[in-house]
């Protein structure tokens, strides 16, 4: 039985199915790899949100009026730069305007692998730190 587990380990090793599962560096994310949730099975309560998470994704500079717009609101906004190289002038300079939204209103800004840019307002950091590690 063991060897028999040994060599589906092997497989899935294998394959890449590992590498997605546990996140290692490298492996890149497709739309695909995200499960859509149906709102509707969240309820709220009648209270009034004060913050929430927004996604975005950034095609041109033109998104980054919103994004501004929802931290300067007080919302968290993930943002999806995956059109993007991180070497690319105009990503520099989205970059940077977000760096200095951020900067503005005491929040925090980070990069995430190739992918997504994390921008917070005041009174919310982002931990430089992977969970369990």
């Amino acid at each position: 039985m063991d060897e028999k587990l040994k060599r589906v380990a092997h497989a899935v090793s294998d394959m890449g199915l590992m590498s997605k599962i546990l996140g290692e560096s490298g492996s890149s994310r497709n739309t695909e790899d995200y499960v859509e949730l149906n709102a509707n099975e969240f309820e709220m309560t009648g209270t009034e949100l004060e913050r929430q998470v927004r996604i975005a994704r950034i095609s041109d500079k033109q998104d980054v009026i919103d994004i501004k717009d929802a931290v300067y609101d007080g919302d968290v906004v993930v943002a999806d730069i995956t059109r993007h190289s991180t070497q690319d002038r105009t990503m520099e300079h989205i970059s940077d305007e977000l760096k200095q939204v951020a900067n503005e209103v005491g929040g925090d800004i980070v990069q995430k692998d190739d992918d997504q840019l994390i921008i917070t307002p005041a009174g919310v950091g982002i931990s430089r730190e992977r969970l369990g590690q």
